[in-house]
């Protein structure tokens, strides 16, 4: 699943290429992708033009000049490619907003979703997210974290806790802090609470710097999207060596959620 720094990676390129640039069609290929019946939607968003693109956790938000919003969640398995009828994957899209013969394609959206919303609608779905990671100060997190007494991991992926987080980057981020992820936080020392805190935004930083783990191409050659694969430290590398210390990766389970660690330098 698509997380802060694959979304993060949308957005940057995305508003390279679209921003101020008007919605000509719009195609539908699965309802269930939208929240709207398709001629609603269509005709509140065809001829429209995109102001702005953010990002809020895993979401993007196209800001529309009507005053608007597209909430896109690319859920599992989601992902987008900018092209033309020429170079596109040859693969069902669910969605397809056109601009010219630009256009943008959503694929995979079998659990995700592009919904279209007032901005007091967009508010109301948003409003149970955490606090953004680049914006949550060592004060905050300490007074969160210890309100904890779960495991690092599930409290990592929590969306309540801080947004945009999932298996990969929680993963990563408990290995740079030399951390179990399923080390309880109730057992966390105040040096150890610093150091997972401190881990948090280089791990992020880094992976939009290398253009996050997603595999596919956002466009036609693309050698950035999905650059962090090569540089994952424990994430999905059961059994190969660990970059510190030589140990073997392991892969560990709880509570149906799947963890990649060291268990030397992360005991």
């Amino acid at each position: 699943m698509p997380e802060l720094p694959e979304m993060e990676t949308y957005r940057i390129l995305l508003s390279h290429n679209i921003i101020n640039k008007t919605i000509t069609d719009v195609e539908i290929n699965r309802e269930k992708s939208i929240n709207k019946h398709v001629k609603d939607f269509t005709s509140h968003v065809q001829g429209e033009t995109i102001t702005q693109i953010n990002r809020r956790a895993k979401h993007l938000i196209f800001e529309l000049s009507s005053g608007q919003n597209l909430l896109l969640h690319l859920m599992l398995g989601g992902w987008m490619f900018l092209g033309n009828d020429r170079n596109s994957p040859d693969r069902t899209k669910q969605v397809i907003l056109s601009f010219g013969d630009l256009k943008l394609y959503f694929i995979g959206l079998r659990l995700g979703y592009l919904h279209l919303l007032s901005s007091g609608e967009l508010e109301e779905k948003l409003a149970d997210l955490g606090p953004e990671p680049f914006e949550l100060s060592a004060e905050d997190f300490d007074k969160k974290i210890n309100k904890k007494k779960g495991g690092l991991k599930p409290i990592l992926v929590d969306q309540k806790f801080i947004a945009g987080i999932g298996n990969c980057y929680s993963d990563e981020i408990c290995y740079e802090a030399k951390l179990n992820p399923l080390k309880k936080a109730k057992d966390l020392t105040e040096e150890q609470t610093k150091s997972l805190y401190d881990a948090i935004k280089p791990v992020l930083k880094n992976a939009i710097e290398l253009g996050g783990y997603m595999d596919n191409p956002m466009y036609e050659g693309d050698k950035k999207t999905g650059g962090f694969n090569e540089n994952r430290l424990v994430y999905e590398r059961e059994g190969e060596n660990c970059f510190r210390c030589g140990t073997k990766i392991e892969r560990i389970e709880s509570s149906a959620i799947k963890s990649f660690y060291c268990p030397k330098c992360q005991r």
